[in-house]
């Protein structure tokens, strides 16, 4: 696997992509509830940027919200992503973003189970599971 290229071009995107991925990565959309691909999977291994594919979630860290999208206590390192607020819609939010390339993944929230307390709400469309092999 190639290293994440943090120089990724819109057109090239545009073209890699599906128009959901490119929606919600660029253009910070969000997924409809219960639709995306991974909110109800119990696979293990680590969810990657789906744009540059750096590691940002490990299956160990996701949990049940309910809320329709893969939910997260934390991120797999403490560099893996940014979060910047986010007043769109009337609301305040902290948006969380891929820190190696800023595509878009969600949104994070003070309500999640211990140890953090948080709840990392990504949409599925921003995520590629990199499934763990038997050994």
């Amino acid at each position: 696997m190639s290293e994440p290229d943090a120089d990724v071009q819109p057109a090239d995107l545009r073209q890699r992509l599906t128009p959901e991925q490119f929606h919600v990565t660029q253009e910070k959309g969000t997924e409809p509830a219960f639709t995306g691909a991974y909110w109800d999977c119990h696979d293990e291994g680590t969810y990657r940027c789906v744009v540059c594919d750096a590691p940002l979630y490990s299956s160990t860290t996701k949990f049940e919200s309910g809320t329709g999208w893969p939910s997260f206590t934390a991120p797999s390192g403490q560099d893996a992503v940014a979060t910047d607020t986010d007043t769109s819609y009337g609301m305040v939010r902290t948006e969380v973003m891929c820190a190696n390339c800023g595509a878009h993944l969600g949104h994070v929230f003070p309500d999640g189970p211990r140890p953090t307390g948080m709840r990392h709400c990504i949409n599925s469309a921003a995520l590629r599971l990199d499934r763990e092999q038997d050994n």
